[in-house]
């Protein structure tokens, strides 16, 4: 959890999953984590025993007991969860760069984000083009700066991650168990 075995390993386990240039490099590595485990097992860790007690005293099973109690208690647990995972995979554009630059159909908004980022720093980085030699004095002032563009940038990422959290915010709101059990 702490440790994480290293970009090269990662990319070898990809390969040898044929995962490689294809668009479950994406999903199959966000699945699973061992934070997201610990934080869901301290979650059900806190629902009271008293509650499984009385399914159990009604006749319920372990199956029946998980699926009507804890998993719809675990909504609060599980928008969080999900709303790491989403914001973590958004950020990352790095696996797109890593695992599917090849392919341009599998290009991730973060990526083509950064590609432009980068070409626009790199386009600036001439002397003669930052200080706007040889253009009139509305031209240069009317010119795109690296730190404009960051900012642009930083808009558009941001926007579909606060569009999607006013949908998730009440789970977060919303209490455990509100009046469920008096102990």
């Amino acid at each position: 959890m702490y440790f994480n075995a290293g970009l090269i390993p990662g990319y070898f386990l990809m390969k040898d999953l044929h995962l490689i240039k294809t668009f479950w490099v994406y999903v199959v590595p966000s699945m699973i984590s061992a934070f997201n485990m610990i934080v869901i097992r301290t979650y059900i860790g806190t629902i009271p025993e008293s509650l499984i007690e009385s399914a159990r005293i009604d006749g319920a099973g372990e199956f029946k007991i998980f699926m009507s109690i804890i998993f719809p208690l675990c909504k609060p647990v599980l928008a969080t969860i999900a709303l790491f995972v989403a914001v973590g995979a958004w950020n990352s554009w790095f696996d797109a760069f890593i695992y599917t630059s090849s392919k341009q159909e599998l290009s991730t908004l973060q990526y083509e984000l950064m590609k432009l980022l980068s070409s626009s720093m790199n386009a600036n980085s001439n002397p003669a083009v930052a200080n706007g030699a040889g253009m009139s004095k509305d031209a240069a002032a009317s010119m795109v700066t690296p730190l404009s563009i960051r900012a642009a940038v930083t808009v558009v990422a941001s926007v579909p991650i606060l569009l999607v959290y006013p949908f998730m915010q009440k789970y977060f709101v919303v209490g455990l168990n509100v009046g469920s059990v008096k102990e």
